[in-house]
């Protein structure tokens, strides 16, 4: 029996996945639309995305009456993380005591390594427990360059290029304002993380966005990177996510150097690599080349990378941006009045997670993804109509195409599998990438069978 707080939550979660009916993919040439089949109005969907979100789910920025003054314009322009509200939602209902299949996040199903949670212990007891330096202590930045210098051969100043932030996501965030602003365009290759164009549209400036294709792996091609710049002489910023989240695509170094050679061309360009997946590469011996150090791209790079997804610290909130020292300064700056430093406790486990932890287990980890993502595409290769045309070489993520089902509406396709098989998933549209539907394989192997079988069961009875 469902108790009726969680079926409040699973309509709720419904809500969520059914907006995408209402919000086409970002781009230039998209706009905003009504499913005509819409199960839920539109009034509804504007009630609960007010609720669950605390923002605007209208255009107008006058408030109904009595619900005091208007909120920021900005707000009416920045569409929820879908990703983040799939997953909450999922987590309640898990609370509530619902059994769901959730592979819509990307979080590794591990623990860190027993000398990351012990230092963060000795941490506290020692009392680390203070404001450090805005960019961070200067023990982990020492860490951080070290580990890049060795890894990648990128040379980084640890006193004035790297900055230490609350996760990867807020270097993201300050690497764009540090780097562009309003009237500036941003180009952002599809499929894309859902919070590159929000961002974007936070610091003023435009996406852009650059369609990939699939028969390539979703890896953006140098003539066209060209051709985008060439059309866009505004654009300021390239993102550049690599391995990528939602792909597992990586670009080979052969592809960099390509695409560097293009970006000689439009020398005001930043490029802002988000490399926070570097660790997870399935083939040139888990290699994974970092973008900064490709000649003559060092000066104009932002590199990002964290805790999160090599060392399994999700909770920590423990990342970084590594730049030449301008951008570095401009980010500390801006850290400065946002949120001041990460915190103590966390920069701590992340000093031992870098000096501390074997080279072994990063392999082996990667090893065990790896395994897993085999037997996704093992079970997705068995399945009608959802086909993955290139292998991902990276991340924990796999994009099928399920564009054969329900006419391409991805969203439909995701409700009604959560619906029927209490199986979550992310639609591809939130990503750019309609018809298609994103699998995080971060999971134990045993929930993976649970899920593949729960999608092998719904799409052969359509």
């Amino acid at each position: 029996m469902i108790s009726t707080r969680s079926s409040l939550v699973l309509f709720e979660l419904l809500v969520i996945l059914r907006a995408l009916h209402s919000c086409a993919a970002f781009s230039p040439s998209h706009t905003t639309t009504s499913s005509p089949s819409s199960i839920i109005s539109r009034r509804h969907h504007d009630h609960y995305f007010f609720e669950l979100r605390g923002a605007p789910a209208s255009s107008s920025s006058s408030p109904p009456v009595g619900e005091g003054p208007p909120l920021n314009p900005l707000l009416s322009r920045i569409k929820p993380s879908k990703t983040v509200e799939v997953f909450s939602l999922v987590k309640q209902m898990e609370a509530e005591g619902e059994s769901v299949t959730s592979l819509c996040v990307g979080e590794p199903d591990f623990a860190p390594p027993q000398c990351v949670l012990d230092a963060a212990a000795d941490a506290m007891r020692d009392g680390q427990t203070r404001y450090t330096a805005v960019t961070g202590t200067l023990e982990l930045r020492k860490a951080i360059a070290d580990d890049l210098n060795h890894r990648t051969g990128a040379e980084y100043d640890p006193v004035t290029e790297i900055v230490v932030g609350n996760g990867a996501k807020q270097c993201v965030y300050q690497g764009l304002l540090a780097a562009c602003g309003t009237g500036d365009e941003v180009v952002i290759p599809a499929p894309y993380w859902p919070s590159y164009p929000e961002m974007a549209l936070l610091v003023g400036a435009e996406p852009v966005i650059l369609e990939t294709r699939v028969e390539d792996g979703y890896l953006i091609d140098p003539g066209a990177l060209d051709e985008c710049l060439r059309e866009h002489p505004k654009a300021k910023v390239l993102m550049l996510c690599n391995p990528s989240n939602p792909t597992g695509g990586v670009h080979s170094t052969e592809l960099l150097i390509e695409m560097a050679k293009v970006l000689e061309k439009y020398p005001d360009v930043v490029i802002l690599a988000d490399e926070i997946y570097e660790r997870l590469v399935y083939t040139d011996g888990g290699k994974c080349t970092s973008f900064a150090s490709l000649p003559g791209m060092f000066h104009r790079t932002i590199t990002i990378n964290g805790f999160s997804k090599s060392h399994a610290m999700t909770g920590f909130r423990l990342g970084y941006l590594a730049a030449p020292a301008r951008y570095a300064k401009a980010a500390s700056v801006l850290q400065g009045q946002i949120t001041s430093c990460a915190s103590s406790v966390s920069q701590a486990a992340g000093v031992a997670a870098l000096r501390d932890v074997d080279e072994s287990w990063l392999t082996d980890n990667a090893r065990i993804m790896r395994e897993k993502r085999d037997y996704v595409l093992k079970e997705l290769s068995t399945m009608e109509g959802a086909e993955v045309a290139v292998p991902p070489d990276g991340a924990f993520y796999v994009l099928p195409d399920v564009s054969g089902y329900y006419d391409g509406d991805d969203t439909t396709l995701c409700l009604d599998l959560l619906k029927e098989k209490k199986l979550a998933l992310v639609p591809g549209s939130s990503f750019g990438a309609p018809g298609t539907v994103r699998i995080s394989y971060a999971t134990s192997k045993e929930e993976l069978g649970v899920a593949m079988t729960k999608l092998r069961e719904f799409l052969e009875a359509l």
